[in-house]
Parts: C-alpha cells; structure tokens; sequence
C-alpha cells in the first residue's frame, strides 16, 4: 500500500484516554468463541459513545499463543483467528473516521520459538548470533549458564538436544533476541514503517526496560550495578533511533517501564526517547488516602523535569480486576498476588472502583482504561481445567495466573454467551449478564454511564497542573482549571468544599449533602 501523509503530532497523547482492547476476549465476530477484528469493528461506535481517544490492541500478530500473544510469530502479519492484515488495515481506518486512534503493541524482548529466525538458528543456519546461545556451567554442560531466573518462574536458559542453551526471560517459547546484533535493531525499526504507514497513531512497547543484555551474561549479584539486562544505558539509543522514526509519522510512544529509581524512570521520557510511560505505582496503590497522595505527588514530581505527561492506570490485563481489588477487607494487598476464592465483598469494590474511576480521570496526563473496567467486571474464577495462562502451570499450580481479568467481555443480557458470540475460549461465570453493556447503557446509575458521563465531562478539568485542597484525613481534594475532585476514602461523610455546581458523583450523597465514604465528586469552583 501506498504510505500515507504523515500524521501531524498534535500533542493528543498528552490528555488522552485510551481504551485497552485484548482483542481475543473483546467480541466474537465469526462466533468461533475467540475475540476478532470484526467483532472490534462491529463494537466501534460502542466505543466512540464511550468517548475514548484512542485505542491499544494487546498483541494481534501470528503467534502460537503461548503467553497470550506475547510469542510473535510474525510482526507483520495478524493471526488468523483474529482476521487479516485487510481487516487491521479496515479497523485502523474505520476508528479514525469516528475520531479514534490506534496504538499497537510490539514486543522487543523476545520473539517465538515460531519465529523464522530462532527456527532457522535450530536448524543449525546462520542466525544463532541474533539470540543468546551458550554452553552450559558443569563438567558436562548440565547447568545453565548463569543464575537468571525467568520471569514466569524457573530457570531463564532452556537446553537443546545439542547441548547449547538458549536464554528466555519470559516463557521457553520466548527466547530473547540479542539487541547487540545490528539486524535486530534494523528489523525492529522497519516493523515500526510499517505500522506507521498503516495509519496506526503510536506503539506501546512491551517489557521495555529488559531488551540490553550484559555480553558477558554474568550472575546476578544482589546489589550488582550496572544491572546485567535490567534498566541498561546502552538501552537508550535504541528508543532515540525509534523516536526518530516515529516522528516522521508524528506518532508516539508509550513504554511498559518497571523501576523503582525515579531518575533512571525518568530518562526513558527524555524529549528524544519515549513519550510516556506506565505509570505502575499509581496501579499498585492500595485504597488509602495518604498512599494515593504520594503516588500522585511522586509521579507528577518524577515526569517534570522531561516535560512529559503522566499517565493513569487501574487495571490490565495483567492484574486483578480493579473491583474485585479494592474489595478485599486488607487494603495493603499486593495487586500482583492473587489466589483462589480470596474473599471479596464486591458491594464495597464497585464503589471504591467507581470513585477511583473518578479521581484517575481528573488527574493531569493521559488515562488508559482496560477493556471491561468500564462495566465494572470483577476478577472472574477459572476453572484449574481452563486455565491457559503460562504463570499457572511455571508456578506450579500456586498461581492462578492472569485469565480470570481476560474474561470475554458481556455485550446482551438476553442473547447466548451475554452477547459475546460463540461459546467463549474462556468460560463467562454465573450471572455475567448482569454486567453486560446494553443492560447498562439503558441505567443512568450504571459504571458504563459513569465512565461516560466522566469521559465527556473530563475536559472541565482543562490541562493545567493540580493544586491540593485542604481536606480532612481520609480525604483527596484538589483543583484544575475551574473544577474540583474530591475523593472520600474515610468511613464517614465528609462535607464539600465551596463550589457552584456538582457535575458528576460517583455515588449518592447523603440526606445532608455530604460525600459518603468510598466516594468521588467533581465540583465546578
């Protein structure tokens, strides 16, 4: 296809919200029981009522599906049971028409063992060089050449039958590509042409801080630094030879960056570098006033001084639902430690929820909202015979892994699988129709009309920076521009602070007009 006119860099990144589609679990257009690219297509205008800017599409290429799509086959191609690369390009186009940009995953890291260039490196072809092969430690070679561990659990090497290992930082069907290789580097660069020249609007970067690796592939030693494949400097060229690509299609970027060091996070939002990136302390605050405040504050403080904006995040589709989260009796949970029938009181998760929803959408930068989230699904149970996600089986059996927040989404209370199409690759619990969107679009008290009524109502809060309200403890209250949020996290009401209107609640107020615990408003000054 022909390249189109390069997109004009508008700075719409920097406010956005941005919907995350897990394509697989979205909607079911063939009803094979697996999420598509038509079914996408058919919920567009779903999603421009909903008002979001732009949407991310979690991995769609070929893939065998071993870490839900995170093994790539082919970058450039889409897996069939999603459709084609006509439909992607179709999809692309169509959401642009209602005002809604496309943002792509691609996956650095690692490929698939499907991948022709690791198959042909196993075939004993030219190619080795591109990944990290290496005898093993031991008299005979039996131990793995290092200490890393993976990801997923385990061993971070794999032997093969000729004795030489193979490193994977994720699962043995992800072996990690050598970033120190020119074709790499070259490869991934001409991946990213041809997204851009599909229209797509921007890339978000998987695992982005683990591509470099040590040459030597030493130990990790605790306190070791540099770190041998986490956070390296040499890393940073690498995304300033990508920035250099993206703008000339005046598209962005949105890095997957886990580091504590505030310093080091921020070096990656440099003006050359990436242009935002996950913001995972705001994700894995527990429900507390004090918490949420330094979270806010801290990530505010660490994007200043590169000018980039924050972004806001409550769930995807790697942790718990935030619903099933925030109603948990212990609020210092850890948002990545999940286990089977943890009691939750759901009641009290979906008001938290709804007021968190409330304070993520006034906040200054950009919002991604996970697909489902806006339904206000809670964390699904799977069945241990249905399980598919990789961390279950690696951890063995002590992890439920991630599918129980890839549930297929509920679309019609009243047609088979509530709407999703045919009977879905992962099974709906009980009563999931109660969630479904056409039931709730129809109730102005619902989560969908909540997130729509917020979404519409969220440019009230202009783009200027945050100033914080005096507030009783307990109690976030701050203002933008003309408008004010105030967030309720104690257990009795509270009264509001001086205003002219109330433009959105996210629960009633009390019979004396004050915010209940669990509870968000926005105020016009």
């Amino acid at each position: 296809m022909g390249q189109p006119t390069p997109a004009t860099d508008d700075g719409w990144w920097r406010s956005a919200v941005i919907y995350q589609v897990y394509v697989r679990s979205f909607a079911d257009g063939d009803g094979d029981g697996t999420g598509d690219l038509a079914g996408v297509r058919s919920r567009l205008p779903y999603l421009a009522e909903l008002g979001v800017d732009a949407l991310w599409f979690t991995p769609w290429y070929r893939s065998p599906m071993k870490d839900g799509g995170y093994d790539v086959a082919d970058y450039r191609a889409i897996d069939p049971a999603f459709g084609t690369l006509a439909e992607a390009e179709k999809l692309i186009a169509e959401a642009r028409e209602l005002g809604i940009r496309t943002i792509v995953d691609i996956v650095p890291n690692h490929v698939s063992d499907q991948h022709p260039w690791f198959r042909a490196a196993l075939a004993g072809g030219p190619g080795r060089e591109l990944f990290h092969f290496r005898p093993g430690r031991g008299e005979h070679g039996e131990l793995p050449p290092n200490d890393w561990q993976s990801e997923f659990g385990g061993p971070a090497w794999t032997r093969l039958p000729d004795g030489d290992w193979y490193l994977h930082l994720f699962a043995p069907e992800q072996p990690d590509l050598n970033w120190a290789h020119p074709a790499v580097r070259q490869e991934h660069e001409d991946i990213l042409r041809f997204w851009f020249e599909r229209g797509v609007a921007g890339v978000r970067v998987d695992s982005a801080a683990l591509l470099a690796k040590d040459p030597e592939l030493p130990d990790v030693t605790e306190g070791r630094a540099p770190h041998p494949y986490v956070d390296r400097d040499e890393l940073h060229d690498v995304y300033r030879a990508w920035r250099a690509v993206a703008d000339e299609y005046g598209a962005v970027f949105v890095g997957e960056v886990w580091l504590p060091d505030t310093e080091r996070f921020a070096r990656y939002l440099r003006p050359d570098e990436l242009h935002t990136a996950f913001n995972f302390s705001f994700l894995t605050c527990p429900w507390d006033a004090d918490r949420l405040r330094t979270s806010i504050d801290d990530t505010l403080a660490e994007h200043a001084p590169v000018g980039a904006p924050a972004t806001w995040v409550l769930c995807n589709h790697d942790v718990t639902r935030t619903v099933t989260r925030y109603g948990r009796a212990d609020t210092g949970f850890d948002f990545a430690t999940k286990a089977f029938g943890t009691p939750t009181d759901l009641a009290l998760g979906t008001r938290r929820a709804r007021a968190a929803a409330l304070l993520s959408l006034a906040l200054p930068g950009a919002v991604y909202v996970y697909q489902g989230e806006e339904l206000g699904l809670p964390e699904a149970d799977i069945p241990l015979d249905r399980i598919e996600d990789p961390m279950h089986a690696r951890s063995g059996g002590t992890d439920p892994g991630r599918d129980g927040c890839r549930v297929p989404l509920p679309w019609a209370a009243g047609e088979p699988h509530a709407g999703f199409g045919g009977e879905p690759w992962l099974p709906q619990p009980d009563g999931w129709a109660a969630y479904a969107a056409d039931r709730q679009a129809e109730d102005p008290g619902s989560v969908l009309s909540l997130y729509r009524a917020a979404i519409r109502l969220r440019p009230e809060f202009g783009d200027g920076p945050l100033t914080w309200l005096p507030a009783p403890d307990g109690v976030l209250a701050f203002t933008r521009a003309d408008a004010l949020c105030v967030v309720n996290l104690a257990d009795t009401p509270v009264d509001l602070p001086a205003h002219t209107e109330l433009l959105l609640h996210s629960g009633p107020l009390d019979t004396a007009g004050r915010l209940p615990g669990d509870t968000a408003v926005w105020l016009r000054a």
